[in-house]
């Protein structure tokens, strides 16, 4: 039974990206729940940036749990791996048949292929979704891409919709994807198409700047040119304002001041180990993953 008090979908972890999809979620309109292993943090949240705001937080997870209107829908906002295997493996026992277990975070495609079967046997379901646009992008309007039941897709559209980023034609950046691992999967391949532009954008930046001597400023105005044209995007934009920044100690460009080493969660190399696994030449985005680890070695 649901009361006017009961939220309509849940969220655990409260770090950047769980704090900011719960704020997305309450401005549109949603009432939500949220929860935090750490409940320091969850009094932080509540009191700073949801303060005065639709949101209800449980101390416990079981509290949690009750404060969710049936079917459940709790979105699970923590790191990939072992924290998201932990988390359902508490709430199971406190959910209840056609509830739905969303893992929001950068799970690998398999991971999620193995929870829904073990949610599944629990008469839960299991969604992974992959969530792309960074932080700004939960808080303002993501691109969502949910794998799992279509019953449970059918469910959460309306509130997938009202959240997700729109296009120039304001359709939702959103669509049931398919089942099990496969929202993951085409996170995946999106972050690996990713790794490949920046690694354009980076080759294009060094021909600039090492073989026509061009300054940061010149090569940032030559980006914020492209950005004008069908090259438009958000990579090109920021790095066209990013090479325009100056430090303002040394009034150099900021660029010039910073290791040129890139760090990286996982994505793009389980997208060259995937190609690899099925025999799919993916040589762009290869040379990619292979260019950040070196970056990452410049100190050895």
């Amino acid at each position: 039974m649901t009361t006017s008090s009961q939220r309509h979908v849940g969220v655990i972890g409260l770090a950047v990206m769980g704090e900011n999809l719960a704020l997305n979620i309450e401005r549109n309109g949603f009432p939500i729940a949220v929860y935090n292993r750490t409940w320091e943090r969850t009094e932080e949240f509540i009191n700073g940036r949801a303060n005065g705001l639709n949101v209800a937080a449980g101390k416990t997870l079981p509290e949690f749990v009750a404060l969710l209107e049936r079917p459940r829908r709790i979105i699970i906002m923590v790191k990939a791996g072992a924290p998201v295997d932990a988390v359902i493996a508490e709430l199971i026992p406190l959910l209840e048949e056609g509830d739905m277990i969303i893992d929001g975070g950068n799970s690998l495609f398999t991971d999620s292929e193995r929870r829904s079967k073990e949610v599944e046997a629990a008469n839960l379901m299991f969604v992974g979704m992959g969530i792309s646009g960074g932080e700004e992008g939960a808080l303002w309007g993501p691109s969502l891409m949910p794998g799992g039941p279509m019953k449970a897709y059918v469910l959460l559209e309306p509130m997938l919709q009202a959240i997700s980023a729109k296009a120039s034609d304001n359709e939702p950046c959103v669509t049931h994807i398919g089942p099990g691992g496969s929202g993951h999967y085409v996170k995946m391949i999106h972050n690996g198409i990713e790794y490949g532009d920046m690694q354009l954008i980076a080759e294009s930046y060094d021909v600039m700047r090492t073989a026509l001597g061009m300054t940061a400023p010149q090569i940032g105005a030559v980006f914020a040119e492209w950005n004008k044209g069908p090259l438009a995007s958000y990579l090109i934009e920021i790095t066209a304002e990013v090479l325009a920044k100056v430090d303002p100690d040394t009034g150099e460009p900021l660029v010039d001041m910073i290791l040129d080493t890139a760090e990286q969660k996982g994505t793009g190399r389980w997208t060259s180990q995937n190609a690899l696994e099925l025999g799919s030449p993916i040589p762009t985005i290869d040379a990619a993953v292979f260019a950040r680890t070196m970056s990452s070695m410049k100190d050895r």
